[in-house]
């Protein structure tokens, strides 16, 4: 059973790249528009990880970030920041809200495979 992993941005097309990088790492990818509409998949499907930008509209990422930690399945689930925001105060405050890593855009497909790797293990087998 492929791990499954919850992708929060609004850029469609930063939505397709982390869904294919994801799947070519044997993941299964569901994708989110908005912290609204992550907090709506999360809260109806367990996910291994959720990687999530921090501006977004309607909730950013930290916020979505502490909603999730709210919930005792997601208490102890990884999240990764994917943000173009790289300052130390911003990366302390994603650690405050329960972010467990932080990569910044534009990503690096075989970086982030690494990263998500050492955080839930490998994808399926293809």
């Amino acid at each position: 059973m492929s791990k499954k992993i919850l992708a929060v941005d609004d850029s469609g097309s930063l939505r397709q790249m982390l869904a294919f990088s994801l799947r070519s790492g044997g993941y299964q990818v569901v994708d989110a528009v908005d912290g609204n509409d992550g907090l709506d998949k999360a809260q109806a499907t367990r996910f291994d990880l959720v990687l999530t930008d921090q501006n977004m509209p309607n909730m950013d990422g930290l916020t979505l970030i502490r909603n999730l930690r709210t919930l005792p399945a997601y208490r102890s689930v990884p999240i990764l920041m994917l943000t173009t925001e790289s300052s130390t105060e911003m990366k302390n405050r994603g650690r405050e809200a329960g972010a467990n890593g932080w990569l910044v855009k534009p990503f690096d497909p075989q970086r982030l495979l690494e990263v998500v790797g050492k955080m839930i293990g490998p994808g399926s087998a293809s």
